[in-house]
């Protein structure tokens, strides 16, 4: 008969909205093991698995910590109840806790007291959050029907909860009936318990003993102050927000570019400041998905998507949303593990506002070897391409817009534009292959420029600090000959240094913070860009490395920056925190601007 070996769960902290399925280890009446379920409708050899979750609720109150949702609360903040913040805000677990987050948790009571708490709220719903209250105490002593409302994790549709047990003052609840459940917000603050046993397929009696496993308290999803749209042009962007939270203006667009931190490399011994179940990718995916969806771009670009998780996550879980996508893997001639889980540039846009036109695909690895084929002395080509192949590619996209163009000269002309994505090779001491990818890059979008009179986009995880070669070869369209990084040139990529140059008139969204006129938050968000090359202070931030690696470059003949979501600073995190984080779940932080296409001149 089949047999269950072992049962446990990949993440060891439960959170609402974050699926749970437990790793089964069966093994079969042949001796074989496998990992695969073993549903009623496919049974093997005569059996198959049944499941069940329960919530375990206590008859007493229980309260858990704001800081460390994790941990049951020891003491509450008495100023939040008189400032009215939220009652689950107001919690700690220890006096140390309290005092640490005290800097963060003292905004809360500001905000309370000059009466903001409402259009907080409203920013969180308008940037899709999950609300990381949840109910701050818990009251276990619940009726028979724990819930007024029916239940969806399970085989069977909808089904009203049971209670199945009750003794030494707690009460089990049956919320499930299928491998996978996923926490409500009805479970925080509870630990829930697994079943699974053998059913013999003809006599539906179970076979063997029951498999049990419980789980930790279930948190709310943690959520990070919501990023609010500042306008750089001097227009009230906030007040064009139509009830989608898009930009309502038939003429402007929004684009994200976001490394949203491969599941591979989020490791533990990288990240190991970030909880285990932070960084577990049940919970990561869910995260990067309420805030993605929740900006409501146009057009989004991310870096580090793995090709399984574009496919069976990304695209489809978009494409609700009302997004196209488009995938380009890195290439693998360099990389030696599973191919499944190379990661990759992806493009989605929203079908109603964009149409594909055209769509070009730069492998690095390919420019490389037509480099060393052409120019490079037989006896250096091995060493050239040991060098200059790093597997990373740029995806270009050539959209339509659906939406009006502003003018009558505009009248009936066809707006394209072209969005570049790319992610450049992060190794810090190739500065030259930096420089030289970004140079590739730039000389294959001039020739789409020359035949095309197209406004363009290039965003992405540049791997490249401000003043960097790469950078000032985008923002400057040049490179002087004195730069520090052009003495790294062992192949003599860049002599003369004249032939590091171009004509696309590319300019930093972000440095339009510099330029913006005296508004509401513009010195805030000064204060938070570098103030030698105008470009923000961090884009990627962890326990080792703090500084700009990310950018959103446009054409500034062609398109006008209205508004870009606003800076984040190490003053609005808590104390000692890094990325990842229980709130944001990639080490980088998401760029999104506002652009507008300006009138063609006609000639």
């Amino acid at each position: 008969m089949l047999i269950v070996l072992r049962v446990h769960l990949p993440s060891d902290i439960p959170i609402v909205g974050c699926e749970l399925t437990p790793y089964l280890l069966l093994r079969r009446p042949d001796t074989s093991v496998i990992t695969d379920d073993v549903p009623e409708s496919a049974p093997i050899d005569g059996y198959f698995l049944k499941y069940k979750w329960y919530r375990v609720q206590n008859d007493r109150n229980v309260a858990i910590c704001s800081v460390h949702p994790s941990v049951q609360a020891t003491l509450q903040c008495l100023g939040c109840l008189k400032a009215k913040v939220p009652v689950a805000k107001s919690y700690h677990c220890s006096t140390k806790c309290f005092s640490d987050a005290w800097q963060h948790h003292r905004v809360l009571h500001d905000r309370g007291t000059s009466a903001v708490n409402d259009s907080v709220n409203e920013d969180e719903e308008l940037f899709g959050r999950y609300n990381s209250a949840g109910p701050g105490v818990i009251n276990a002593n619940l009726s028979g029907g724990v819930s007024s409302t029916s239940l969806t994790n399970g085989s069977t549709p909808f089904y009203p909860s049971s209670t199945t047990q009750r003794s030494g003052g707690e009460t089990w609840f049956e919320v499930g009936r299928s491998k996978t459940y996923t926490p409500s917000a009805d479970d925080i603050g509870h630990v829930l318990k697994f079943e699974c046993v053998v059913v013999d397929a003809e006599s539906k009696l179970a076979s063997g003993p029951v498999n049990t496993l419980l789980t930790s308290r279930v948190i709310p999803a943690p959520s990070p102050s919501p990023r609010c749209l500042v306008p750089v042009s001097g227009v009230d962007v906030i007040g064009q927000l139509d009830s989608s939270g898009r930009a309502s203006s038939s003429g402007s667009f929004t684009v994200l570019s976001y490394n949203i931190l491969a599941d591979v490399y989020a490791t533990s011994e990288s990240y190991s400041y970030c909880p285990s179940w932070a960084l577990s990718w049940p919970y990561r995916r869910q995260n990067l998905l309420r805030e993605i969806v929740g900006y409501h771009a146009d057009i989004v670009c991310l870096q580090e998507v793995q090709s399984n998780h574009f496919e069976s996550f990304f695209a489809p879980e978009l494409d609700k949303h009302g997004y196209q996508a488009l995938y380009k893997r890195k290439t693998n001639e360099v990389y030696n593990g599973n191919t499944q889980t190379i990661d990759g540039c992806a493009t989605f846009f929203r079908r109603d506002r964009f149409a594909h036109v055209k769509k070009y695909e730069v492998e690095f690895n390919k420019a490389a070897q037509s480099l060393t084929d052409a120019q490079i002395p037989t006896a250096q080509k091995k060493s050239t391409l040991t060098r200059l192949a790093k597997d990373n590619v740029a995806l270009i996209v050539v959209l339509e817009a659906k939406f009006g163009n502003q003018g009558a000269d505009n009248l009936g002309k066809r707006q394209l534009l072209c969005v570049a994505n790319t992610h450049v090779n992060d190794h810090q001491d190739l500065k030259d292959v930096k420089l030289w990818q970004v140079s590739t890059l730039l000389k294959g979008l001039e020739k789409i420029a020359v035949s095309a009179d197209i406004p363009m986009l290039v965003c992405g995880d540049f791997n490249s600090v401000p003043g960097s070669a790469p950078h000032s070869l985008l923002a400057m369209g040049k490179v002087e000959p004195s730069h520090p990084d052009l003495a790294v040139d062992p192949l003599n990529l860049f002599r003369p240094p004249s032939k590091l140059i171009h004509k696309l008139q590319l300019v930093s969204a972000y440095s339009s913070f510099a330029r913006m006129g005296a508004s509401i938050g513009s010195e805030k968000q000064r204060k938070r860009l570098d103030p030698t090359t105008n470009e923000p202070l961090f884009t990627n931030c962890t326990r080792d490395f703090i500084g700009t690696l990310d950018y959103i470059f446009y054409t500034v003949d062609s398109l006008t920056v209205e508004s870009l979501l606003e800076l984040l600073d190490e003053e609005s995190m808590r104390k000692n925190t890094a990325l990842p984080s229980p709130e944001w779940s990639s080490d980088h932080v998401a760029l999104l601007a506002q652009f507008c296409c300006k009138p063609r001149i006609r000639r």
